[in-house]
């Protein structure tokens, strides 16, 4: 987690490098959310509102704010807010991008962003820019082997955790971090922060969707039917491979943040998962 700094914080010549590309910042504002940006406001400009976030470029997450660089300009204006430029100087890394409105989603059963999520879920599934290739099966591979030398109470999840990254290539855009907080919801959704983006398999992100919806109250096979109804992709993923996929999750996030909700929704896909296999 970075710790948060202000507008006012930047160096001088940071700021005025920003400004060179925005005109006069009258105001900053930060959000109440975001964990991984040093800074993040909404700057008032002639021109109307910019967001920025940025880090310091020796900082850890840095290769974050690289990841979202990296992709931006490949990312279609009407599914993530556009990149407007960046400022790399005095040791910080600054993206400006469109500022978008909107509210974080609701994925409970009855929410009425749903549908604006499941559009935005659709329009993800996009080939992934061929100059850059961040395979999730070969990070997930390497995640898992230090997941599965923990202990586990469950040899069944062990052993088909062990399968999932076989089933996860592909060359397509996987947002991998589609959380409530990561949609911006007005008549239509927008996806944000795309940090952790890779290349794999269309189905990773409506698979892990389906663990945020029951998460959010969802049943399973509600969840599921949600999934499959929403992208053709998981509807057509082989039982197999959604078995082994949630089972590698559960192993890969009990060890990181065990008690979470999510990490909980996580071991209840599984349960459904490897019972409709034992049935």
């Amino acid at each position: 987690m970075a710790t948060r700094r202000d507008w006012h914080d930047l160096p001088e010549g940071v700021r005025q490098a920003v400004e060179q590309r925005t005109g006069p910042v009258a105001g900053a504002t930060s959000p109440a959310g975001g964990r991984n940006s040093e800074l993040a406001v909404t700057l008032t400009t002639p021109s109307g509102p910019v967001f920025c976030k940025g880090i310091t470029t020796g900082s850890p997450l840095a290769a974050m704010h690289r990841n979202e660089l990296a992709i931006g300009p490949h990312l279609p204006a009407d599914l993530a807010p556009r990149l407007l430029w960046h400022v790399e100087q005095d040791d910080w890394l600054l993206l400006g991008f469109e500022h978008a409105a909107g509210h974080h989603a609701d994925l409970s059963p009855d929410s009425d962003d749903l549908p604006a999520v499941a559009d935005a879920v659709t329009r993800i599934r996009l080939t992934a820019p061929p100059t850059t290739q961040r395979p999730m099966a070969s990070q997930w591979a390497q995640a898992l082997k230090t997941a599965l030398a923990t202990p586990s109470n469950s040899d069944l999840i062990t052993d088909w955790a062990a399968k999932a990254p076989d089933h996860m290539h592909g060359g397509h855009l996987i947002h991998s971090d589609l959380n409530p907080a990561n949609f911006l919801i007005t008549d239509t959704a927008k996806v944000i922060d795309w940090a952790w983006w890779r290349t794999g398999a269309a189905w990773i992100d409506p698979a892990l969707l389906v663990i945020r919806l029951i998460a959010a109250g969802h049943q399973p096979d509600a969840a599921e039917h949600w999934a499959t109804r929403h992208s053709p992709d998981f509807a057509t993923t082989p039982p197999d491979a959604l078995t082994a996929f949630a089972a590698s999750v559960v192993r890969i996030w009990e060890r990181r943040f065990p008690s979470t909700p999510t990490t909980t929704a996580a071991r209840t896909w599984t349960r459904h998962r490897t019972s409709c296999h034992q049935n």
